[in-house]
């Protein structure tokens, strides 16, 4: 098989909100964005993601889309688009964006539509528009909880329920209806031809339900909701349905229309003997691989999942795609913080003091955790910020948050908003450099301690490890072997080849272990005179 960009490709996501705002009304926008790609090229990443810049109400963080073909007037225009995606390849950055298949806006026109025309119509069938149970209809047509909690059906005005498996601003597409595929398929080609290079797929395992009346009610699962237990649900109603795998094959064939062909990335919650479904040839060529998510600082667990992923994706000619951080998650710093007991949600509602998160500990963590992940085979997809060693912004107000799921879960759910704070580009100024006024949502007082302009220069800093590790990465490309090191993985430490004479070493144990002997090329950490301390990773070339 033919080397292909994206197989060790790493890919720096951006939030544009929160990215840089050229226009001072505290929103990040393209134009802020394309100012500040020098700084990426600079930091050596391949390719950038944007989550989505189509109009929207802005529930759900842009997610909740009125307009598949156009940008939205906050973050700027198609033409700053062009601009920005032309100044990007100049400098040799390839560009993804979000796609957002499951569901649209309320106030998309297709939406408007449906409520309209009425049941039974061509219009509503576009969307899942069901009757309700019992007497005149009053009850959900099933018990299916949507993610930000509270049930995953709306009822309009003429008694009609609708699916929304978010919030009820973001109504389900109906993926049996094929005007809906035809929408898409050409959405992917007005995009290919204004320069895109491929698209991440939001939610890719939910398209396709099975609505076959009665309809099956979905098992225990994450929280309420059943969402992305498969182990109890091996027979999902509405997540990984076997048919969804005809929607990508039908992408597949668009994507090879374009010379380079276009690249589809998926995003799917599930361990790996289901994920590697969506990269078969023919398909998506990366998925997400959310497993270092799941489990924080246990070499066993970093093992698994390591030998898991790579032998899957391999299996179908493919490479692993892997995720330490993104923008629905705390963030690496504070995670890495807490005792392993803590689930960063749960310390996240206390708003970030039960406990308090160590984040000099974190920090340590997270500077490991990121040589051990780009020295992995494959492709890595990092989160804006991370490269700074933000933490997460825990303390937020109430009053400022914007993630539905602090609504919708009655004020238990503190949600995503502090892991999406605007970054910080410079020591001082009213938003640290983002831009000339406030942001949408407030900076801590010390964010400027965090910024580019203070790190950049400073061989000790997060900022320039990420730098170094890049450049050094680069000499492992197109190299997809891998096998773990015999001699030296063990109980805490984790041991890998790469490049042939490079040996990785991952310390997550509490206490330092002998090196082996070799030409020290990069360590998370100062190393002690033949030791690598606990926390720390090193990258040696062996004589």
């Amino acid at each position: 098989m033919p080397h292909s960009w994206w197989r060790s490709a790493v890919t720096y996501q951006i939030y544009p909100r929160s990215f840089a705002d050229s226009n001072a009304d505290g929103i990040g926008d393209l134009p802020g964005l394309t100012s500040r790609l020098d700084h990426l090229a600079w930091l050596g990443v391949d390719a950038i993601w944007l989550t989505p810049c189509y109009p929207s109400r802005w529930v759900d963080g842009g997610y909740d889309i009125t307009d598949h073909r156009d940008i939205d007037p906050s973050l700027g225009s198609l033409r700053d688009f062009d601009r920005m995606v032309a100044a990007a390849h100049e400098l040799g950055i390839r560009v993804l964006i979000d796609l957002v298949p499951n569901h649209t806006s309320d106030r998309h026109e297709w939406f408007r539509r449906a409520l309209a025309a009425g049941p039974g119509s061509p219009e509503r069938d576009r969307y899942v528009f069901r009757n309700g149970r019992g007497p005149g209809g009053t009850r959900p047509p099933s018990g299916w909880e949507s993610r930000f909690g509270g049930s995953a059906w709306t009822r309009v005005a003429d008694g009609q329920w609708y699916l929304h498996l978010f919030a009820p601003e973001q109504p389900d597409l109906n993926w049996a209806n094929p005007e809906v595929r035809a929408e898409f398929l050409d959405i992917l080609r007005f995009w290919g031809r204004r320069g895109v290079d491929g698209f991440r797929v939001d939610v890719a395992a939910a398209l396709v339900k099975d609505l076959r009346e009665p309809l099956r009610e979905v098992v225990g699962g994450e929280g309420s909701t059943g969402l992305d237990d498969f182990a109890a649900n091996p027979d999902h109603p509405f997540l990984d349905r076997p048919e969804v795998h005809d929607v990508y094959r039908e992408w597949n064939r668009v994507f090879h229309e374009f010379d380079p062909p276009l690249v589809g990335v998926a995003e799917v919650w599930a361990r790996s003997d289901r994920r590697i479904r969506y990269i078969r040839p023919g398909e998506l060529q990366q998925a997400f691989d959310f497993e270092f998510l799941r489990v924080r600082w246990r070499a066993s667990e970093y093992r698994r999942i390591v030998s898991g992923s790579i032998a899957g994706a391999s299996s179908v000619g493919a490479v692993a795609t892997w995720v330490l951080a993104n923008h629905d998650v705390v963030r690496q710093v504070s995670a890495l913080g807490l005792p392993a007991d803590v689930d960063p949600r749960v310390w996240l509602a206390s708003g970030g003091t039960e406990p308090p998160a160590d984040l000099e500990l974190g920090t340590r963590r997270a500077r490991a955790a990121i040589l051990f992940a780009l020295a992995l085979p494959g492709s890595a997809f990092l989160y804006q910020g991370e490269e700074l060693g933000l933490p997460e912004v825990a303390d937020l107000p109430a009053e400022v948050l914007r993630d539905p799921k602090w609504a919708h879960s009655r004020h238990k759910v503190k949600g995503r908003d502090g892991c999406r704070v605007p970054l910080p580009w410079t020591r001082g100024g009213v938003s640290f450099g983002f831009g000339d006024a406030p942001p949408w949502l407030p900076q801590p007082a010390d964010w400027g301690g965090y910024s580019v302009e203070a790190q950049r220069g400073d061989p000790g800093s997060m900022l320039e490890l990420y730098r170094a590790a890049l450049r050094l990465r680069r000499g492992f490309s197109g190299d997809e072997r891998f096998g773990w090191d015999d001699r030296h993985d063990a109980g805490d430490v984790l041991a890998f080849r790469r490049g042939g004479d490079v040996l990785v070493l991952v310390n997550t144990g509490p206490t330092a272990v002998p090196l082996p002997p070799g030409e020290g090329l990069l360590s998370s950490a100062p190393l002690e005179a033949g030791f690598l301390p606990a926390d720390t990773t090193a990258w040696l070339r062996l004589p």
